[in-house]
């Protein structure tokens, strides 16, 4: 199965002022970036002072949770360079 490169990267959300929402840290939610699993205690809430677009992780390597940090650069490098070894051993 190929990886979705779109995985590894943030994801965009127009989040509430006022409101408080739980970014899925294990990602196994089917509503990523945020948790929908109310049996699950890894989510990490994430209060919204205004209404505002807020960058989410969704590569999980975030040092700064549940915000992006540029984790998914690294991640995103290893995987096309394993694709480009994986290329040059196919025969044409």
């Amino acid at each position: 199965m190929e990886d979705d490169l779109s995985n590894y990267l943030p994801m965009a959300v127009e989040v509430e002022g006022g409101k408080t929402y739980r970014w899925c840290s294990c990602g196994k939610s089917q509503t990523q970036p945020l948790c929908d699993r109310a049996d699950c205690n890894l989510g990490v809430e994430y209060y919204a002072s205004y209404t505002d677009v807020v960058y989410f992780c969704a590569c999980k390597q975030t040092k700064d949770p549940p915000f992006c940090d540029g984790s998914h650069a690294k991640l995103l490098l290893k995987l096309l360079n394993e694709r480009k070894k994986q290329d040059k051993r196919s025969p044409t």
